[in-house]
């Protein structure tokens, strides 16, 4: 299991979402608390972001390495602001190659992905399912080969083909699908995925076996005013709440907070 992070708010830098939090990311990728499986979260790293000031593309910046060992990423996080970035932690799943094809996290065009979760058994059950169902524009979106962004490949094909469809709708068809593709196939799947496209930040927290992965959101803390924050785990002492298990959490422009029933 991976841990994840999400921010939308006041411009801030990187390196106080990383590193000034008692139970930062950097922390909980060697010393997690809520991890249902794994100890350590050594496999490479990803932060993606938007631009404070313009509206591009996200960028991007992965590693193999683990977090607490990469020696740009402390200098890039004081120089780099935004005020939307998803950061993760990764501990792959056992048989997944640790290369930077695989590490989160995913985009295309304006959204950002991150996923913590696995489909068991990925390559034996759902991994040709899940290809032979996508569109040709999904289908060469994938570069690497985890179940992680094969589920993001789904969520490119719902927003594709329903272009009218609010992101909100398409994570929720994306994890229906997913659900349906697990149980036909007799495995379980579980997906805590972030998504972004610059303005808004939405979640879900589902596993299959109702066993999902920790997820908490908090709002307007006095570290962070005018501010919502997503994490795995708490970065530190503060009005937290747990995301219900088998719902989709919707931050706006205007941070209003939205959840919505899988």
């Amino acid at each position: 299991m991976c841990r994840l992070l999400g921010y939308l708010g006041e411009t801030v830098s990187l390196e106080k979402l990383l590193y000034k939090p008692e139970h930062s990311l950097i922390v909980q990728s060697y010393q997690p608390r809520e991890m249902n499986s794994g100890l350590l979260n050594a496999d490479g790293f990803g932060v993606g972001w938007y631009h404070a000031q313009r509206d591009t593309n996200p960028f991007a910046y992965k590693s193999v390495l683990p977090i607490w060992n990469d020696v740009n990423l402390p200098s890039l996080s004081r120089y780099v602001e935004s005020s939307c970035v998803l950061a993760y932690v990764r501990s792959a799943t056992p048989g997944q190659a640790v290369d930077l094809s695989n590490c989160q996290p995913f985009d295309n065009q304006k959204l950002l992905c991150i996923h913590n979760g696995r489909v068991e058994n990925f390559r034996q059950t759902i991994y040709r399912p899940i290809r032979d169902r996508l569109s040709d524009f999904a289908y060469q979106a994938i570069q690497g080969s985890t179940d992680s962004e094969h589920i993001f490949a789904l969520l490119l094909d719902e927003v594709q083909a329903n272009p009218s469809m609010s992101l909100e709708q398409a994570l929720s068809a994306t994890i229906n699908n997913l659900d349906l593709l697990a149980k036909s196939h007799q495995t379980r799947a579980s997906a805590n995925l972030l998504i972004s496209d610059g303005k808004r930040l939405i979640a879900s927290r589902f596993a299959s076996d109702r066993n999902s992965p920790s997820l908490y959101w908090l709002r307007d803390d006095p570290a962070f005013p005018a501010a919502v924050i997503i994490a795995s785990e708490p970065l530190f002492k503060g009005d937290w709440h747990s995301i219900p298990e088998h719902s989709i959490v919707s931050v706006g422009e205007d941070l209003e907070i939205k959840f919505h029933q899988i």
